[in-house]
């Protein structure tokens, strides 16, 4: 009998195989440094199913509402919905996990070749070196967790691998047992390795297009590859195997269509950006093969190395992309049925008043609580406590991310895709929607979705409710059409009727010529939400505005700009007198040259520059355009900057910002860049966006998307309450944060959590590879519509209307 007995990880295809050892990869980083992955454990959901009490039966409710069971003092699960009928189990983690001391002696090894003559009688590595971390989560008891673990382990050879050579590792235990067993070919044009990073989306034909080549070995430190390597573009005959790491590498054939070499873009010690930082903790490498333009699928392989995964070139990889970003805001929304003909996934109507939901109103406003702009407030006592027994008849919007409150801020969704209808056509692409069949444009179906949620919030004043949540978090295994707690609607404020005045007049403008009963109707809406908030504004007091956040005071300006741009194609109205012009040119921060378009707790007016840099001239302050143009072209030309000196080419708005919650690489920060393509056509501009894309798409250490169901490899376990509480994979769509700073994120308590399960110590993580594929790590896997959903979506957009024959 072996020492350890592990099963495989069924996310990745490798299914359990009894009680034995297995290694899920082993692939090369270098000639001499072989690496395996061993997935240790494996969670076993727990399921929903009707309750059925038993006589040694207790249950607990703690604090957050959790009703708890335990059957003869063990564990057993959470009662869940309104009336506590269903149960839902606890996870099992199931598998032994792997002993460290044993998998990183040298002597557990052994390399045997028949026809390298090195290796005839076997050989032991020099060294092994690791890097360890969860590989998912299992919830086994309440607040109780357990680890499932992948481990990769660098093998140092004596001797370096001969190509075309077959080899045989086997792992050994103290007995002289063979536990485990691979064997190979060590063919570096054909075999996969992690160390070469190409994105997963692809390329257009014009893209210019890059791959990296990079390795960090955990304990062992980064790897250092010669600069005169060479790299080969091989094109591959017919179609994308689903599961390219398990190809017999005999009958992989392929094409040379592109031979170069390897060039250094950064070095593990040469800072990356405004703090200095590096963020890989290893020298990353760029390969460039702009000039491989014909259709096909590829691969990208390094000599001595390995190949990427396979990638497409070819007219329709980022409208692919971009419908698929759209289904993941499609299975966002709230008060639907999700099912087929539409998505595979399934789910039932959530929070709709026919199924007998109850919204009750709240004095509070949304402005005024941690979930607005006073982030040093609770996101739910305030709200909890201005609750009244007034029913608000809504239904509709997004739900903000795995859990289900919807908010104000969701309207960047609406605002977003409609500016993608402004400036690309846009309106070409086809969606899979309920509403496809009706005479609108799909992606305007999809921009009003949450537009017409708010509109519904509306009150007969004009004022609008900043949006509805419950009184807590969900509870613990309970989906959102069983929320069994109390539902609130928001008061409304001048913000939230601020930022909704803006968007439903973008909304007008948009639809003003071909649908202008449609316009008429959110035109409308528009002036009563601004007059009410213009009514509700100037009662405040000057130390009561001055106190007020910078977010209130922009939302104000936007709205006044996209008004303004509304009756600004109505000749008769006049520049000087306009209100909602008068209006903007006081609040612009843009009267002075040196503004940038966001400067830290004092104003962002990135939007407001955009839509006023495309007014025509003759609708517009000369001054204030072109200060609005150059900060837009300023900000640009930073964040082009940016790219060009990180290793992976992702860039930030703000140099400066640290790589945190909400802040990270999981979605591209190229907004500004694709603005400023817009606005000067400057080619300089839309490759900076593309290779700003290029990490969050694949081309990264892990060799991941940050995207659900897009690529080879991408997130399992985003925190998605739904999916997670039924057991079932995530929705195709969903992007999430991704990676975080361990060198910043060590105090927060769910980063903590995970810690323990970490080798090397966490804070000792390069960030480009400190992704953690957990459930319950929001800093990391969690996401939001307005944060992550939309700018992506923008972006694959904006990319994929490039082209006339997209």
């Amino acid at each position: 009998m072996g020492e350890n007995h592990l099963e495989g990880n069924h996310l990745e295809g490798n299914h359990p195989k009894g009680d034995r050892l297995e290694l899920n990869d082993l692939y090369t980083v270098q000639a001499n440094i072989l690496a395996i992955r061993i997935d240790s454990g494996k969670t076993i959901y727990g399921q929903q199913r009707r309750y059925q009490p038993h006589p040694d039966d207790t249950q607990n409710l703690d604090d957050d509402g959790n009703l708890w069971v335990e059957r003869n003092d063990q564990p057993l699960g959470a009662l869940v919905g309104e009336k506590r009928q269903i149960l839902r189990s606890f996870d099992r983690l199931e598998g032994s996990l792997l002993k460290i001391s044993w998998a990183t002696n040298p002597q557990t090894y052994r390399l045997v070749s028949d026809q390298d003559p090195h290796y005839h009688n076997g050989q032991s590595p020099r060294q092994v070196f690791r890097k360890s971390k969860p590989l998912d989560l299992a919830q086994i008891g309440p607040w109780e967790n357990a680890w499932p673990q992948t481990h990769v382990l660098y093998l140092q050879l004596p001797q370096v691998l001969q190509p075309g050579q077959r080899y045989r590792l086997d792992m050994i235990d103290t007995s002289g047992t063979v536990q485990a067993q691979r064997s190979f070919e060590y063919r570096p044009d054909r075999n996969f390795s992690e160390a070469v990073h190409v994105s997963q989306v692809g390329f257009g034909p014009e893209d210019s297009k890059i791959a990296f080549l990079s390795t960090w070995m955990g304990d062992g430190g980064g790897v250092h590859y010669a600069e005169d390597l060479n790299f080969w573009v091989i094109q591959s005959p017919g179609h994308r195997s689903p599961n390219p790491e398990k190809i017999d590498s005999e009958k992989i054939q392929g094409t040379l269509v592109y031979q170069g070499k390897i060039k250094q873009r950064r070095s593990a010690e040469e800072g990356e950006d405004l703090r200095d930082r590096n963020y890989n903790k290893t020298t990353v490498y760029e390969m460039r093969f702009d000039a491989v333009k014909r259709s096909g699928h590829y691969r990208v392989c390094v000599e001595t190395v390995g190949c990427s995964f396979e990638f497409e070139i070819g007219p329709k990889v980022w409208a692919k992309a971009f419908r698929l970003a759209a289904q993941g805001l499609y299975h966002q929304r709230s008060g639907i049925e999700l099912g087929p003909p539409f998505t595979s996934v399934r789910r039932s109507r959530p929070f709709h008043p026919e199924d007998g939901t109850r919204i009750y109103q709240s004095t509070t406003p949304l402005l005024a609580t941690g979930n607005g702009l006073h982030y040093e407030w609770d996101n739910f006592a305030a709200l909890v406590a201005g609750k009244t027994d007034q029913t608000v008849k809504a239904w509709g919007g997004y739900f903000d991310a795995g859990d289900w409150d919807r908010r104000i801020q969701h309207l960047e969704v609406t605002r977003l895709l409609l500016e993608l209808l402004e400036v690309t056509p846009a309106d070409r692409i086809q969606l899979t929607l309920p509403e496809s069949q009706n005479e609108l444009p799909d992606v305007l179906d999809e921009a009003l979705w949450s537009l017409d949620f708010f509109q519904r919030l509306q009150r007969a004043d004009g004022g609008i409710r900043g949006g509805i949540e419950s009184a807590n978090h969900p509870k613990w295994g309970e989906t959102s059409w069983q929320e069994s707690q109390t539902i609130m609607a928001y008061a409304p404020d001048v913000w939230s009727s601020y930022v909704y005045a803006g968007v439903a007049a973008r909304a007008a403008t948009q639809m003003q010529s071909h649908w202008p009963e449609r316009s008429d109707r959110y035109r409308t809406s528009a002036l009563q939400a601004m007059d009410y908030a213009e009514r509700h504004y100037v009662k405040l007091s000057a130390k009561d505005k001055t106190a007020l956040h910078h977010g209130v005071k922009d939302a104000r300006n936007l709205a006044a700009v996209e008004l303004w741009r509304l009756m600004s194609n109505d000749p008769t109205e006049d520049l000087e007198a306009n209100r909602w012009h008068t209006i903007f040119l006081a609040t612009t921060v843009f009267q002075h040259p040196t503004q940038p378009l966001y400067r830290w707790e004092s104003h962002d007016q990135r939007d407001a520059a955009f839509v006023y840099a495309r007014l025509p001239k003759t609708r517009v302050n000369p001054t204030v355009q072109a200060n609005a143009r150059a900060a837009l072209l300023a900000e640009a030309d930073t964040s082009l900057k940016l790219g060009q000196q990180t290793a992976f080419g992702w860039t930030r708005m703000e140099p400066g910002q640290p790589i945190g919650w909400g802040s990270s690489f999981g979605n591209p920060k190229v907004t500004t860049l694709i603005r400023a393509h817009a606005l000067t056509k400057d080619k300089k501009y839309l490759k900076a966006a593309l290779l700003g894309c290029q990490f969050s798409s694949g081309a990264n250490p892990l060799n991941m998307t940050y995207t659900t169901g897009l690529g080879q490899r991408f997130p399992q376990h985003p925190l998605v309450v739904d999916q997670r509480a039924l057991g079932q994979a995530p929705p195709p769509g969903i992007t999430v944060y991704g990676p975080l700073d361990p060198e910043a994120s060590t105090e927060d308590w769910n980063i903590q959590q995970i810690a323990s399960q970490v080798y090397p110590k966490l804070e000792q993580w390069p960030a480009t590879e400190a992704y953690f594929d957990v459930y319950l790590l929001p800093a990391v896997a969690e996401f939001t519509v307005h944060e992550t959903l939309a700018p992506v979506a923008y972006a694959w957009g904006y990319f994929a209307t490039q082209r006339d024959d997209f």
